[in-house]
């Protein structure tokens, strides 16, 4: 009798979770990349938040201060949050520009929510309509902001942008570069199929007004991460905005891989956490439940050793459906995206997933998270 409901329980699983793939794949099939010639009239405020970051805050001022966009109508502000290394300095010694502020969040601004108070603080000292974000550690393309933007119609109030992993040609970060990409591509299908649920603050834009309408990050501010998915599942739920992704292989934003398997962990297990704080509660009962079959990828073979070989088999049939149907949705998003190369290393990225997502999942609802040399909450 427990056999049965063991077995049964584990193909709920398989279905649920090949059913919540097919809605990614047909959402790919439903991007388009038809936009207008155009930019927003809108002025934009393109805010970059950093800490500790004198590798990487030239090349960032360079590669937005160098962007296919005209100088009166966009602006980029800098917000430090609390460097203690030289980039602030780096950057202020910089030759002036006329569309570049750089601010420091005060110290009796926020006690919380480091990142997001650093982009708060530069909306709230931002002139745009449209608000942009991206890392500083990133890299941009010349008509980057351009062709972005171009995805921003009077309808719209969110867009989701891609970005990529820069692989240093070590098996780590090749596999990283592919794993990243999964997500990128899982975000982008699901934006397709009408249930935005990931994306990433490296490569995003909002209206204004759309963040004001949902309270801006008032309800999250508890939170450290949140700056992009929450805010945008936010904007899907609470206006009648639409968001898209912006399906175009020159807006995507470059970034480099994690350097260690420390620095990935942190940063899986920081992104974890926040899907405790989605405000869909369905959602968060399909998370589970696909958290749940990753698991039994784990627990169906010990029970084939402890109580029948028939979890052999249903773990053989659910590892086939899960990277067959994964494979596709990659292949997919690839031809659309990315370099289909980094398909080479599917197999092996297939057989890590599985224990750090578990990992990464249950160790991120504890909190005790580390981003950029400081422990948060959250």
């Amino acid at each position: 009798m427990i056999e049965n409901i063991l077995i049964v329980i584990s193909l709920i699983l398989l279905i649920h979770y090949v059913i919540f793939l097919s809605k990614i794949y047909f959402g790919l099939t439903k991007l388009t990349n038809k936009v207008g010639e155009q930019i927003p009239e809108e002025i934009v405020s393109v805010i970059v938040p950093f800490r500790n970051e004198t590798k990487n805050i030239l090349n960032i001022f360079t590669s937005l201060t160098s962007q296919n966009y005209p100088l009166d109508k966009y602006e980029i502000i800098f917000v430090n949050d609390y460097s203690d290394d030289n980039s602030l300095e780096l950057l202020e010694n910089l030759p002036k520009k006329q569309n570049v502020f750089i601010h420091s969040v005060p110290k009796d601004y926020s006690i919380n929510a480091h990142k997001k108070r650093a982009i708060r603080f530069g909306i709230e000292k931002s002139k745009g309509e449209i608000i942009v974000t991206t890392d500083a550690d990133c890299i941009h393309k010349k008509d980057w902001l351009k062709d972005l933007l171009k995805f921003m119609d009077k309808e719209t109030g969110f867009i989701s942008g891609p970005v990529e992993f820069i692989s240093n040609n070590t098996l780590f970060s090749e596999i990283q570069r592919l794993e990243f990409a999964g997500l990128v591509i899982s975000g982008a299908g699901l934006i397709g199929s009408g249930n935005p649920i990931i994306c990433n603050a490296a490569n995003i834009a909002y209206r204004k007004k759309a963040f004001d309408e949902v309270g801006g990050f008032t309800y999250q501010m508890n939170l450290s991460s949140g700056d992009d998915e929450l805010l945008m599942q936010k904007i899907h739920r609470d206006t009648e905005y639409q968001i898209k992704f912006a399906l175009d292989k020159n807006v995507i934003v470059a970034t480099e891989a994690n350097p260690s398997v420390k620095d990935f962990y942190h940063q899986r297990k920081r992104w974890a956490s926040k899907g405790l704080f989605y405000g869909d509660h369905l959602l968060l009962i399909k998370l589970v439940l696909i958290f749940l079959f990753y698991l039994s990828l784990i627990i169906q073979p010990i029970l084939g050793f402890v109580i029948s070989t028939k979890f052999f088999v249903t773990f053989i049939i659910s590892f086939f459906f899960k990277i067959f149907a994964e494979y596709l949705v990659l292949k997919k998003g690839t031809d659309l995206l990315f370099d289909p190369r980094i398909l080479k290393l599917f197999l092996i990225t297939e057989i890590l997933q599985v224990p750090y997502i578990l990992v990464s999942g249950f160790m991120g609802m504890f909190g005790n998270l580390v981003w950029k040399e400081r422990k948060i909450k959250r």
